[in-house]
C-alpha cells in the first residue's frame, strides 16, 4: 500500500508538472498578494476608525470635565460646598476615565502606524514582485517560443515527428513499390514468369520474331515474281526461296552477340 500510495503521487507530481504554466502561477501569486495587501490596508482603515472613534470619546469626556469644573467653581462662589465636592468628585471620575481612554488611543495610535508601515512595506514588496512576475514570464515566454522553433527546425518536435513519420512511410511504400515492379519485369523478361495477355517478350523472342517475319516477307516476294516470270521460272524462284528459307532457319539456329551478351 505504501509503495501504491508512492507510485500514485509519483504520478500526479508529474502529471501537475506537466499540466502546470509557470505564467499562471505567478499571476495566481501575485493575485494572492494583492488581496494580503488589501487585508492589511482595510486593517489600518479599522484600526483608524477605533482611534477617531476614542477622540470624539476623549473631547466629549474632556467637554464633561471642563463643565464640571465650573459648576464646582460656581457652587463654592455661592457657598454651597457641598455642590462643589459632588461636582469635584463627578470629575475626578471624568479624568479617570480619559485617562484610560488615552492610554487606549496611544496604543490604537501605535498600532495604526505599524500598519500603515507594514502597508507600505508590503506595497514595495507587491510592486517588486510584479516587475519579477512581468519579467519572468516575458523570458519563459521567448524560451518556450525558441524551443519550439528549435524542434521544428531539427524536426523533434511532436508536429514535425508526425509529418516527419508521414514522409520517411511513404518514401519506404514507394521505394518498396519500385523494387517490386523492377522484380516483376525482369522475370518477365527472364521468361521466369509468364505473361497470361500474351504482351511482354523477352529480346530473344522478339529477334526470333523479327527474323522470322522477314524472311515469310521475302518468300511471299519470290512468289509474286515467279508468277509474273511464268513456268520453269517459277519453280526456280521457289526452289531458291525454299533454299534461302533454309538458310534463313539456318540462322536462327546461329547464336547472336545478344545471345553472348
Amino acid at each position: 500500500m505504501k509503495r501504491m500510495g508512492m507510485i500514485f503521487r509519483a504520478k500526479a507530481n508529474k502529471a501537475l508538472d506537466r499540466a502546470e504554466d509557470p505564467r499562471e502561477t505567478l499571476d495566481y501569486s501575485y493575485q494572492k498578494q494583492l488581496e494580503l495587501l488589501q487585508k492589511v490596508r482595510r486593517g489600518v482603515a479599522d484600526v483608524a476608525t477605533s482611534r477617531k472613534r476614542l477622540e470624539l470619546q476623549l473631547n466629549q469626556l474632556q467637554g464633561q470635565s471642563t463643565k464640571l469644573e465650573d459648576q464646582g467653581r460656581k457652587a463654592l462662589a455661592l457657598g454651597r460646598e457641598d455642590l462643589a465636592r459632588e461636582a469635584l468628585s463627578r470629575r475626578a471620575a471624568l479624568q479617570q476615565q480619559v485617562t484610560d481612554l488615552e492610554t487606549q488611543h496611544h496604543t490604537l495610535q501605535g498600532e495604526e502606524e505599524k500598519l500603515t508601515l507594514a502597508a507600505q512595506r508590503l506595497q514595495a514588496k507587491v510592486d517588486a514582485f510584479r516587475t519579477k512576475k512581468e519579467t519572468i514570464k516575458a523570458t519563459y515566454t521567448a524560451a518556450q517560443a525558441q524551443t519550439r522553433i528549435g524542434e521544428a527546425f531539427s524536426g523533434i518536435s511532436e508536429e514535425m515527428g508526425d509529418v516527419g513519420l508521414a514522409i520517411q512511410r511513404a518514401e519506404d511504400k514507394t521505394a518498396q513499390l519500385q523494387a517490386r515492379a523492377g522484380a516483376i519485369d525482369e522475370l518477365l523478361a527472364s521468361g521466369a514468369l509468364d505473361d497470361p495477355s500474351g504482351m511482354a517478350k523477352d529480346d530473344i523472342a522478339a529477334e526470333l520474331d523479327r527474323i522470322s517475319g522477314g524472311t515469310d516477307v521475302e518468300l511471299e516476294l519470290q512468289r509474286m515474281k515467279a508468277e509474273l516470270a511464268g513456268g520453269s521460272t517459277s519453280k526456280q524462284a521457289i526452289e531458291g526461296g525454299t533454299t534461302e528459307q533454309q538458310d534463313a532457319a539456318g540462322q536462327q539456329n546461329t547464336p547472336h552477340k545478344f545471345d553472348k551478351q
